[in-house]
């Protein structure tokens, strides 16, 4: 037996299918974008153009880039974590103080590194999540003046975003994380001077002044 359809079905089929080719043509709906990746992307790229700044004095770099780093980090995380098991044992006002001695340091080191590599652009390469607020975001520092096929720097950025938006908690460079390298010389030096929280405060309060020296 043969199948027949009237005109007017055959209409409605038609515009039917007009309606969905769109959609069809579309494929699947594009993935949301990574919070880590165009976190890193949009704002690490920012701290260096700061440090490469002509128009701005040392003094000038510092401070802006201490705003810019402390609106990204979340220092008190990676303070209380490069203290290791003496965390523990120290009061909460000695805590309190070395938090805000690692501020200093951190802002001195961090832009110490990334000073270095001030004339280069940075290009996100992908993003892992590790756990559903934990990501770590790779890219590269490419240089632009570099003629002679050099392999660009890798630059790794780990990225919470458990506390309602994204934070850097720690940079790796070269494959070496420095929150993990600043806790291993922490405790370090804690454990060669009997967990004396105070002693280490005032030994990262030398180590902030002199990465803020000018190089000659």
């Amino acid at each position: 037996m043969r199948l027949t359809m009237s005109l007017p079905l055959i209409r409605r089929a038609v515009l039917g299918l007009l309606a969905c080719a769109p959609l069809l043509a579309a494929g699947p709906a594009a993935a949301a974008p990574d919070p880590a990746a165009t976190f890193v992307n949009d704002n690490i790229q920012k701290g260096l153009q700061i440090l490469n700044d002509k128009q701005l004095s040392q003094a000038q770099k510092r401070e802006e880039f201490e705003h810019f780093l402390l609106g990204l980090v979340d220092v008190r995380r990676i303070a209380v974590f490069t203290l290791g098991q003496y965390r523990r044992t120290a009061s909460p006002a000695d805590v309190d103080a070395f938090v805000a001695a690692f501020r200093n340091y951190a802002v001195a080191a961090y832009q110490s590194y990334f000073a270095r590599y001030s004339s280069q652009t940075l290009k996100v390469t992908g993003s892992t999540q590790r756990a559903p607020t934990d990501y770590i975001v790779t890219s590269e520092m490419i240089d632009p003046n570099d003629s002679g096929g050099k392999p660009p720097l890798e630059v790794d950025f780990r990225v919470r975003t458990d506390t309602g938006k994204p934070v850097l908690v720690d940079v790796a460079v070269a494959g070496v994380w420095l929150s993990l390298e600043q806790r291993d010389q922490f405790t370090a030096f804690l454990g060669q001077n009997n967990g004396n929280v105070r002693a280490l405060i005032a030994h990262l309060s030398d180590l902030a002044q002199n990465l803020g020296k000018p190089t000659q």
